[in-house]
């Protein structure tokens, strides 16, 4: 491994103005863990890594009682997301998200935000983040601008981001009453595997709980990039949510999804895993949505 220098600043704008003057020689680094084993492998050689750690501010997770927006920082944690009990309670899908990412100690110090800025088509912790309509925000060099979590993505291991950005937060807009969530990390074993296929689904209900007002069905490890089943979400809105209607909804997303075949799983395979676990990721959202209402 090439030697470097580890630089430690205390906030975003120094951050960024020590990436300005080390420019294509500099690296950012959170928690490290697909970082370090990036550098060890010899795949990125920077004479300078720029540390996040220090950014107070990126490391803060809140929720603002006033207008019920939630900021999480790009910062922080898995496992602090995985034992917040708000997260927990009101923000299921992210739970189910962050509790299945590879080991304890890979929860430890891994960031949501180095989740998301490494752009890999199994990335556990976009689905619930793009499920929630959450909002990036960036800040460079040119200042600040917003982009959502959806949007992030162009293509495997690469985002939006220009150089000398920093992803700092993410904001969730306040969820609607009698809405649900749920995701499920379909894969070979529970722990430390990468998923065949990530499912996320939010079902947000009219007051007598049976109309479906708003649908969100997210795909990870069915595209190059995290995906909406857009055509399956038109399909429930307005509709009454039953075990008929998700199993018809599980089937148009799986044939919007773009699965492919791979040396961890077939196409076919995917597939139906997507047609069957939208179904009941569905009927999750139900019972959440009855158990807490």
């Amino acid at each position: 491994m090439k030697a470097f220098k580890y630089l430690s600043p205390k906030s975003v704008e120094e951050a960024i103005a020590f990436h300005g003057r080390h420019s294509e020689t500099s690296r950012f680094i959170g928690g490290g863990t697909d970082v370090i084993v990036k550098l060890k492998e010899g795949w990125m050689e920077p004479d300078f890594l720029i540390s996040l750690k220090k950014i107070k501010e990126m490391g803060e997770l809140s929720k603002n009682n006033a207008t019920g927006e939630l900021s999480i920082g790009a910062m922080v944690t898995h496992a602090t997301l995985e034992k917040s009990i708000m997260i927990q309670k009101e923000y299921p899908i992210i739970y189910d998200a962050v509790s299945n990412i590879g080991s304890l100690q890979v929860r430890n110090v891994g960031t949501i935000g180095g989740n998301l800025i490494n752009a890999v088509p199994s990335a556990d912790g976009a689905i619930p983040l793009i499920a929630l309509d959450g909002v990036a925000l960036l800040h460079g060099p040119d200042g600040e601008r917003s982009a959502s979590v959806k949007d992030l993505f162009i293509k495997p291991y690469k985002t939006i981001l220009k150089p000398g950005e920093i992803l700092k937060k993410i904001t969730i807009p306040p969820q609607e009453p009698y809405t649900g969530s749920a995701y499920i990390k379909f894969g070979r074993r529970a722990a430390m595997e990468l998923p065949l296929v990530g499912i996320g689904v939010l079902l947000t209900l009219d007051h007598a709980r049976k109309i479906c007002k708003k649908a969100r069905i997210c795909l990870g490890v069915a595209a190059p990039v995290p995906m909406r089943a857009f055509d399956a979400e038109k399909f429930l809105a307005g509709k009454e949510i039953n075990e008929e209607t998700l199993v018809k909804a599980g089937r148009i997303a799986a044939d919007e999804s773009k699965v492919r075949d791979s040396v961890r799983g077939k196409a076919w395979h995917r597939k139906e895993m997507i047609r069957v676990q939208v179904k009941r990721m569905g009927q999750k959202c139900l019972e959440l949505i009855r158990n807490n209402n």
